[in-house]
C-alpha cells in the first residue's frame, strides 16, 4: 500500500535525523521527531483506510493534497531543496498517485457500504 510506504519514508527520515542531534544541531531533533509524528499519523490513516473508514478516506486525500502543496512551494522556494528525481517521486508523484486512487470510482464504492 502506497500509504504505508511513505509511512515507511517519513520514519526513516525522522530516525536518520535523529543522529545529528549528538553531533549539535539541537533543531535537528524537532525536524526528527516532526518526521516520526508525521510517520505515526500515516500509519494510523493506513489502518483507517484497510478498514474502509469514511474519515481515513477523506483525511487521507485531505492529507496527501497537503502534502504536495508543501512540496511545490518548497520547490519554488530557493532555499536549496532537494530537487532530484527521487524527491521529486517521493515528494510529489507518490501523494499525487494516492490522491487518485483514493479518489476513484472503485474506492469511492468500496467506502459507500
Amino acid at each position: 500500500m502506497l500509504v504505508l510506504m511513505q509511512a515507511t519514508l517519513w520514519a526513516i527520515a525522522g530516525l536518520s535525523a535523529l543522529p545529528f542531534v549528538l553531533g549539535g544541531e539541537r533543531f535537528m531533533f524537532a525536524l526528527g521527531l516532526a518526521s516520526l509524528l508525521l510517520a505515526l499519523f500515516t500509519c494510523l490513516l493506513a489502518i483507517g483506510l484497510l478498514w474502509r473508514r469514511r474519515w481515513a478516506r477523506r483525511w487521507g486525500i485531505r492529507f496527501e493534497i497537503t502534502c504536495v502543496t508543501a512540496s511545490l512551494l518548497l520547490l519554488a522556494v530557493p532555499i536549496g531543496a532537494n530537487r532530484g528525481p527521487v524527491s521529486l517521486m517521493v515528494n510529489i508523484l507518490l501523494p499525487l498517485a494516492v490522491v487518485g486512487l483514493l479518489r476513484g470510482k472503485r474506492m469511492r464504492a468500496a467506502f459507500a457500504r
